[in-house]
């Protein structure tokens, strides 16, 4: 991929915490090389609070996230994806739209934050836990030498990413 900005999507079923958090991450984070977006396959009423939460809480910029389907960047005129990655394990079992350009795939599979019971602080603290693994993730996806790295060692090391600290153990990549 030659040197330039590569869009990447972020997947999940609801689009309301995780994939939203990727996505603000990797827009932050990215210095211009990457553009992130988000998505779910059913989407969602909106960005979790607590995702925002932890995401004001870091500097992170929330301004302008919201939950939308997949089906939005399957469209005709929907920027074109370099990378999609699914972030869920339910999204990853899902049959995704056909991307035109033939993005990489991968899945970086996180358990969901939202699905902690509990008091105010032990469901914070899984958001937090989960935005630390994305970071982790997406800053190693920024010391990759894009623009030199051919697309199936790209590929390769994009998908080797998932199985960093915190995967939750679902599909290693998506097709």
């Amino acid at each position: 991929m030659p040197d330039r900005v590569h869009n990447v999507l972020f997947l999940c079923t609801h689009n309301s915490a995780r994939s939203i958090m990727a996505e603000a991450l990797l827009n932050h984070l990215g210095e211009g090389r990457f553009r992130a977006f988000s998505a779910g396959s059913e989407g969602g009423p909106g960005p979790k609070p607590m995702a925002l939460k932890v995401l004001d809480a870091e500097g992170i910029p929330t301004e302008g996230l919201s939950s939308k389907t997949w089906d939005v960047f399957a469209k005709p005129g929907a920027p074109d994806m370099d990378l999609v990655i699914t972030v869920c394990d339910q999204a990853a079992g899902e049959a995704c739209p056909l991307w035109p350009g033939q993005p990489i795939t991968a899945h970086w599979g996180i358990e969901d934050p939202s699905n902690v019971q509990g008091s105010e602080i032990e469901r914070e603290r899984a958001f937090v836990t989960a935005l630390r693994y994305l970071r982790n993730r997406i800053n190693v996806l920024l010391s990759l030498p894009v623009a030199s790295l051919d697309e199936m060692a790209l590929a390769q090391q994009v998908r080797r990413i998932g199985g960093l600290e915190g995967a939750s153990g679902g599909r290693p990549e998506v097709a």
